[in-house]
């Protein structure tokens, strides 16, 4: 059981090093953690494995510890062996979703392998510093490797969640769980808070909005009747720093965390239609859709807001004001006054109560917390309410001001079955999803085709790679 409790509490990180290249971490949950490393391994060149159609080379192996080293993993926390099974447990996931007949359409992979490639032309700067950073020749060349790589990924993970689906918890299976965990065995609870906010919108006039909308007219106009770059324009005009820089472009599909707005039009617009201006919670947006890819669809957007006068501005900070007076004057509670005077819908009808997007429960763990959030209420002592604080808005959004209080803390503290009844919950899911997967892989690993090299032989692994 204590094993089962610090493992859930700390996965080791996995990087696979044909999934560095889209910087993607795979936590360690596979059943093989314990995976020792051999000893006296003679190091040979040539395959580490296969397993199925799928060939696993020592040299991936390799590679793949000296990317985790490189991300500041310590090569402690991960040996040859351990690296090894991970990738076999990877791949015999992957081999039976083929057999299984689960598909990943190629537009879906392709649309990943966009966004990965976006994501690092943006970091490194160009495609050609891209390509001589992996040592590839072309960018043909390197999509090819980053389908094949991608192919197995999601494929692995489809299978994954397909063994794991449906599998649900009861209240009296959580019980079980915990009480099952020796006293002095306990995980230990970081120390946590609960937080509530209220925020104010400055006020836009409709002036200000129109201007925006008769500017995001304008380039649609010049790009449809004179034939402009909508690519340059976004680069010029767009207000959204993680699109601005490549022309206004995402790959995105119905999953994408967009907002609902956005989403509607982007699947409403035919190839290489503009949209009319729209409103989300950001500012005012066009759309140009390039292409429709299946469920994907690449787009161009240019985001502009709707400048907001200093006057707007002060106004919103004196309501805040006065709204922070009144509730230390006990005229409402914190919460009523969230209920009554919040423009954030997301959090007003809950008494301004944030929500953690990790967990989505009301406690942030203080370990955890996103460091703008850290730094807002670090200094707030229980019950006390902060002054109004400036907040940028997102993605070139309109700024806020908000107020905020800290309603509860707890100090870190051995895990309580009330107090800390989510994460328990989670722990005990978790536990039972593993099982069910330990389960999966000692039956296909019987039926499925495996070798492992001479060399690797004397791994001691969970799983019965060796079919001993």
């Amino acid at each position: 059981m204590d094993k089962i409790v610090k493992w859930l509490f700390t996965a080791v990180c996995f990087l696979v090093v044909a999934e560095s290249y889209a910087q993607d971490t795979v936590m360690a949950d596979s059943v093989e953690q314990k995976a020792k490393p051999a000893k006296n391994r003679i190091k040979l060149d040539g395959f580490a494995a296969v397993v199925g159609d799928y060939l696993i080379l020592d040299s991936d192996i390799e590679k793949t510890l000296i990317d985790l080293k490189n991300q500041g993993v310590s090569g402690e926390d991960v040996t040859h062996c351990g690296l090894l099974s991970k990738l076999m447990e990877d791949r015999l996931y992957a081999h039976q979703a083929v057999q299984d007949s689960i598909l990943i359409p190629d537009d879906q992979i392709h649309a990943q392998s966009d966004r990965q490639i976006q994501g690092l032309v943006s970091q490194i700067g160009s495609m050609d510093k891209l390509l001589k950073f992996y040592k590839k020749e072309s960018e043909q060349a390197f999509r090819q490797e980053l389908y094949k790589i991608n192919k197995l990924r999601m494929l692995s993970e489809r299978m994954k969640a397909k063994i794991v689906e449906g599998i649900e918890i009861t209240p009296e299976e959580v019980r079980q769980f915990f009480n099952k965990i020796p006293a002095d065995e306990r995980p230990v609870i970081g120390a946590e808070l609960e937080i509530a906010q209220i925020v104010k919108k400055p006020k836009v006039s409709d002036e200000e909005k129109q201007k925006v909308i008769d500017k995001l007219n304008t380039i649609k106009a010049d790009v449809e009747d004179n034939g402009a770059s909508f690519n340059v324009k976004a680069i010029l005009y767009s207000q959204d720093p993680g699109s601005k820089s490549q022309g206004g472009f995402y790959s995105m599909s119905r999953e994408t965390p967009f907002v609902k707005e956005f989403k509607d039009v982007a699947f409403a617009l035919q190839e290489g239609e503009i949209s009319d201006p729209f409103e989300t919670i950001f500012g005012y947006h066009i759309i140009l859709l390039e292409k429709i890819r299946g469920q994907e669809r690449d787009l161009r957007h240019i985001i502009i807001s709707p400048e907001v006068p200093k006057e707007a501005m002060n106004k919103a900070k004196e309501e805040l004001d006065t709204i922070r007076k009144h509730i230390m004057e006990g005229k409402y509670t914190f919460a009523d006054a969230a209920r009554n005077f919040s423009d954030q819908k997301e959090t007003k009808f809950d008494g301004g109560q944030l929500r953690n997007p990790q967990t989505q429960g009301s406690k942030f763990e203080m370990t955890n917390l996103d460091p703008v959030l850290y730094n807002q209420v670090r200094n707030l002592k229980d019950n006390e309410i902060s002054h109004p604080i400036l907040e940028k808005g997102e993605r070139g959004g309109p700024p806020t001001y908000k107020i905020m209080q800290i309603t509860n803390r707890y100090d870190e503290h051995k895990a309580n079955f009330a107090q800390d009844y989510m994460k328990i919950q989670e722990l005990a899911l978790r536990e039972k999803q593993l099982k069910v997967i330990e389960d999966w892989i000692a039956e296909h690993v019987e039926e499925t085709y495996i070798s492992v090299s001479d060399a690797n032989k004397d791994c001691e692994f969970a799983n019965n790679w060796l079919k001993q």
